[in-house]
């Protein structure tokens, strides 16, 4: 196992009676917050009235940034980072889904930077080393946002997705309530589900490196449990238990502890351009690459065969055929009909009308402007990549 350091400093409030904890947690930081969210769900639902009630009854003075795209725009973290610095916010509270999360990370990083764009950070022309602490509510089991230092955010003048990380961003309490999942559309909740997914497969199951037992068996207990519990969720929304299965299961994909010891590159994460381009949501992007990704590193390289044949027979629940190769082809089919028949999700782009494509400059993106990508699960070139993309055609 490589050396590592751990640490998660996230406080969560599990549970459905939790929000009444949450003005301790801002007077930790002042009595100014900025509530980040969405376009408006979280006010059908009543989130948004539940909140604003819990901070005005203590007298907390609230500023709004609303309107925070499913893929978070730089333009929009500029905006926010103005807010911030106009009335000396103390805290940023993001109430919504992933990218209302990671939104409000980023903001809460450009707010103490010196300059106003935070892509300057992005591409570390402007060095940073502190943050407004965040408070996070999720709404959308997926990301696991809540609990990680990172953040992803689009850039639309350059139609490329990159991020920052760092202790620091870090979200200092996190509330974690499965009912206000419940209203989750079922392609959302599928969706934010195979997210969960894609991030432990990138992050440990399907890493070049030795299985540390500890890490790996519990990541493979978290993509079982998952894999079940989502076909619940999706069927029966209001399934309280599989909603907070999920819930917990996407803060644990991601929270560091599966992580430590590894090194690793997240082929799946660099090779999912379609969402930047397509403004689709990241989940749906995963759901169609990964099936094609393993049909296309087993024939390409039937080393990974036994890894393949161990998530079809341990993960997707096959019957063991008697050799790595047949096991690994089941596991993959299997996989794709849990797509397709379960989560009832598209599986090519054709199907979401999407055939005007620009292949050659996803395949850039997908490498970083390199000429591969050498430290993922099998070394991918642009050319790999591009067969990829073409098989999800």
């Amino acid at each position: 196992m490589n050396d590592f350091q751990f640490q998660n400093t996230t406080k969560v409030y599990f549970g459905k009676d939790q929000l009444a904890h949450l003005h301790e947690e801002v007077f930790k930081y002042g009595k100014n917050v900025l509530v980040v969210y969405g376009g408006g769900s979280i006010k059908k639902i009543g989130l948004y009235d539940k909140v604003m009630n819990e901070l005005k009854e203590h007298d907390i003075e609230v500023y709004e940034l609303s309107g925070v795209e499913p893929n978070p725009r730089h333009t929009t973290v500029n905006k926010g980072a103005q807010i911030c610095r106009e009335y000396h916010i103390s805290v940023i509270l993001a109430v919504g889904g992933g990218s209302t999360i990671d939104a409000s990370k980023a903001i809460a990083a450009l707010t103490l930077a010196d300059t106003d764009n935070i892509w300057d950070l992005v591409e570390k022309k402007v060095t940073w080393a502190n943050a407004l602490p965040v408070i996070a509510m999720p709404t959308i089991a997926s990301t696991g946002s809540e609990m990680d230092k990172s953040c992803v955010i689009a850039n639309v003048e350059k139609n490329i997705k990159s991020g920052i990380n760092g202790e620091v961003l870090r979200p200092k309490a996190a509330f974690l309530d499965p009912t206000n999942t419940f209203t989750v559309s079922p392609i959302q909740t599928a969706c934010g589900g195979f997210d969960i997914m894609a991030h432990l497969f990138d992050m440990n199951y399907f890493v070049n490196s030795d299985k540390y037992p500890l890490q790996f068996n519990v990541v493979e207990t978290v993509l079982k449990t998952v894999r079940e519990q989502l076909s619940i969720a999706v069927k029966e929304p209001d399934n309280y238990s599989a909603r907070a299965t999920l819930l917990w299961a996407a803060s644990w994909a991601l929270n560091s502890f599966c992580t430590s010891g590894y090194k690793t590159q997240a082929q799946l994460h660099s090779l999912e351009q379609f969402s930047s381009t397509y403004d689709m949501t990241h989940g749906l992007a995963l759901a169609i690459i990964t099936p094609k990704w393993m049909s296309y590193l087993l024939n390409k390289d039937e080393t990974v065969a036994k890894d393949f044949a161990r998530f079809g027979i341990n993960v997707m629940g096959i019957k063991d055929l008697g050799n790595d190769k047949d096991n690994a082809l089941a596991g993959i089919n299997a996989l794709q009909s849990f797509v397709k028949d379960e989560l009832h999700l598209p599986v090519t782009l054709s199907e979401m009308n999407i055939t005007d494509i620009d292949l050659d400059e996803l395949k850039v993106k997908a490498c970083h402007g390199e000429v591969s990508l050498p430290k993922a699960y099998r070394p991918l070139t642009q050319e790999d990549c591009l067969n990829i993309y073409k098989m999800c055609l």
